[in-house]
């Protein structure tokens, strides 16, 4: 299911989801030495380590198209059927992908049984998600997306145990995640924008076609800024994202 989804929808994503230098640097610090590292969900490849030996399992052939040529050898496949033994990598990253996979707890499950190390994992808090302004004031359908995706303290207990800390989005975020433009609003009129966002890109065109016209409507009459003003003095918030690192047993 996932990688029919985003055969669909995951066209262009390359160009708009740059990884984010801040990001980054949090997820490589979270890995420690692995000197192996999988990468789960990959996609086109943001936030691989290129100083490590990667190897991607991605189900989209759209989003393995659009990985770079010197990035990390893909596999498709799926969370919860790894075609992978026990204890192979030192590492293991998943970046917001969780909540795309069929079964969550068998996915999260075979991650830890295939690595030795820490499993890192960026994912997102549903009810903090569910309170930004995209979607109480835009696209109140988005709540009824990703009602199942784990908390990520259970993402956590999952895995064996681990650390749950806020991944706050700076204000001129480079990767377009759902929440990237919380203080550009402007971005979200440009279809290129939203195609990269999956909340939005599995929503019905009638719906996503409200929601902007919603909020064109307020830039245009300057409701959104009278209404959002103390966003504007901020340079970073908690959107709801999260970085999970359970630290496995390398011995």
């Amino acid at each position: 299911m996932t990688g029919q989804v985003y055969d669909t929808i995951g066209v262009g994503y390359a160009e708009r989801r740059r990884p984010d230098s801040r990001i980054e640097a949090r997820l490589r610090a979270a890995l420690g030495d692995a000197a192996t590292v999988l990468n789960v969900g990959a996609g086109a490849g943001s936030y691989e380590p290129t100083d490590r030996t990667v190897v991607a399992v991605e189900p989209s052939a759209a989003m393995i198209a659009q990985r770079p040529a010197s990035a990390a050898p893909a596999i498709r496949a799926i969370a919860g059927e790894l075609p992978f033994p026990d204890r192979a990598f030192d590492g293991a990253l998943v970046v917001l992908s969780v909540h795309h996979w069929p079964d969550a707890a068998a996915g999260l499950a075979d991650v830890r049984r295939v690595t030795r190390g820490p499993v890192v994992v960026f994912s997102f808090d549903y009810a903090v998600h569910a309170q930004q302004w995209l979607v109480t004031d835009y696209l109140p359908e988005m709540v009824g997306l990703d009602r199942d995706l784990p908390t990520p303290d259970a993402v956590a207990t999952a895995l064996g145990g681990g650390t749950v800390d806020v991944l706050p989005i700076p204000h001129d975020c480079t990767d377009g995640f759902c929440h990237a433009w919380w203080r550009r609003p402007a971005a979200y009129l440009d279809p290129g924008v939203r195609a990269a966002i999956s909340g939005i890109a599995r929503l019905p065109a009638p719906v996503v076609d409200r929601g902007v016209a919603a909020l064109r409507r307020d830039l245009d009459d300057g409701t959104w800024h009278r209404r959002h003003a103390a966003l504007l003095a901020e340079t970073e918030i908690d959107g709801g994202y999260r970085l999970i690192l359970a630290p496995g047993d390398p011995t």
